[in-house]
């Protein structure tokens, strides 16, 4: 198969969402789903409906979690502060998370640790001759804006699924570098469908999109601007599983035995990335095949600087009022 090379991820590819549902849950084939059971303890996980996350699911498969005395039990949350504040009142023990997400809820003051990497970019991934072909994010501009560059956007209206988070971050950083107040633009909250609509009817300039809707933009003939997440994040680890801290406290054998299981399905997603979009296709119901797919990056590990530049960048363009204090918030693997 010829799997897209280098990428990803800063949003990734969300295909399905819902509120938290512990109800319906996976579990490593042949182990119990519920409670500890034959020297097994259960680890309910969090995670927002991503291809990326076939990393877990390979790694179930192969017996990683098994062997370290684990049972996973996942479900789907509709986003990354609801899986962070199912974590925080251990609701569930590990949920996913973003960087960004994750830094604003520590500002907010609440206790989360980072335990492990979920996926992210690979080294040296913000020089890539094509970014477009590392970052599954686009800014795209409407063909009738005549916009063809992030220095032709002071003054338009952008389009972003969501205020204050991860699109509009990236989409800030990009206008900052090219000298242009944040501030001067019109951000419009839409959807993806619907931004891809306004983009081709012109109603709004410009849209910041995840894929596979920039392959709609595309082909609707808006114009690529720029590849805005992997500019911000570099490289490194993005996504991120986190517990809260009374879960550290009360199943701090599981977690470490958690952070090995990760960091050998990890490797061995790399080693077999087609085996594991498969996987993270199949669970989500998506229709997209193999080779739609950029493929993802997954660190086996976090590294301070990873969530230090994102922290940086989040107080430079005013999204936090002061730095993050990181000390701690990594939880060393054993």
């Amino acid at each position: 198969m010829n799997v897209k090379r280098l990428a990803r991820r800063a949003t990734g590819v969300v295909v399905t969402a819902g509120v938290l549902a512990l109800a319906a849950c996976t579990a490593a084939p042949g182990s119990p789903s519920t409670g500890d059971a034959g020297g097994m303890t259960t680890l309910k996980v969090a995670t927002i409906g991503l291809i990326s996350d076939g990393a877990l699911l390979v790694g179930q498969e192969q017996g990683f979690f098994e062997d370290e005395g684990i049972v996973l039990e996942t479900s789907v949350v509709a986003n990354p502060p609801a899986g962070l504040a199912a974590a925080q009142s251990g609701q569930v023990d590990v949920a996913y998370a973003p960087s960004i997400p994750l830094l604003n809820a520590l500002s907010s003051g609440v206790p989360l640790t980072v335990i492990a990497p979920a996926d992210g970019y690979v080294d040296g991934a913000a020089d890539a001759e094509d970014p477009a072909a590392v970052d599954d994010t686009g800014l795209y501009a409407s063909a009738a804006s005549g916009i063809t560059s992030v220095s032709d956007l002071e003054g338009a209206t952008i389009a972003i699924p969501a205020r204050k988070a991860q699109l509009e971050v990236v989409i800030s950083d990009a206008l900052d570098r090219e000298g242009i107040d944040p501030g001067s633009v019109e951000w419009v909250v839409l959807d993806f469908t619907s931004a891809v609509a306004a983009l081709t009817s012109g109603t709004v300039d410009a849209a910041g999109l995840v894929s596979p809707f920039t392959g709609e933009a595309d082909a609707a003939g808006a114009v690529f601007v720029s590849a805005p997440s992997v500019d911000f994040f570099e490289e490194g680890a993005v996504g991120l599983w986190t517990a809260g801290d009374s879960t550290i406290s009360a199943k701090g054998d599981a977690i470490a035995a958690f952070q090995r299981a990760v960091a050998k399905s990890n490797a061995y997603a790399n080693e077999h990335p087609e085996e594991a979009i498969q996987a993270g296709i199949d669970a989500t119901g998506s229709t997209l095949g193999v080779d739609d797919v950029k493929l993802p990056f997954w660190p086996e590990e976090v590294a301070p600087v990873d969530l230090e530049r994102v922290n940086d960048k989040l107080v430079a363009l005013g999204f936090l009022p002061t730095p993050v204090d990181l000390e701690g918030v990594v939880l060393a693997a054993e």
